[in-house]
């Protein structure tokens, strides 16, 4: 199918799925005439695309874990794991964000708050 009709049935722009297209996300063969023709099942992967995107997944990521996906016997058991290995990188980022803010708490009112506290 064309990118015009891609576009459509994905609920995105073409330009979209040209910039995918560029980073290796997506492909599609040319044409003589030089459009590009996608696959049906392109559909799909645009749709898994944003709803991963939805989900806190990166581009990188998703371009990273598609492969894995497409080799695994059991998409739902393969999802199911990218998706505790995302929960234990948020984990790790809420701990982060919770002893930064920890940090940032203990310097309010010190009188210089670029100074750690009790300096």
């Amino acid at each position: 199918m064309r990118i015009g009709e891609l576009a459509a049935q994905a609920g995105m722009t073409r330009d979209t799925i040209r910039f995918y297209e560029k980073v290796g996300l997506v492909s599609g063969r040319r044409l003589p005439n030089g459009y590009r023709d996608f696959a049906p099942e392109t559909v799909a992967w645009l749709q898994y695309i944003r709803t991963a995107q939805a989900l806190g997944f990166s581009l990188a990521e998703i371009a990273r874990n598609g492969e894995r996906l497409r080799e695994a016997p059991d998409t739902a058991v393969a999802l199911s794991a990218l998706f505790e290995e995302k929960i234990r990188v948020i984990d790790a980022r809420v701990a982060e964000l919770a002893s930064l803010r920890a940090d940032l708490t203990a310097r309010v009112g010190t009188g210089c708050p670029l100074r750690a506290a009790g300096r």
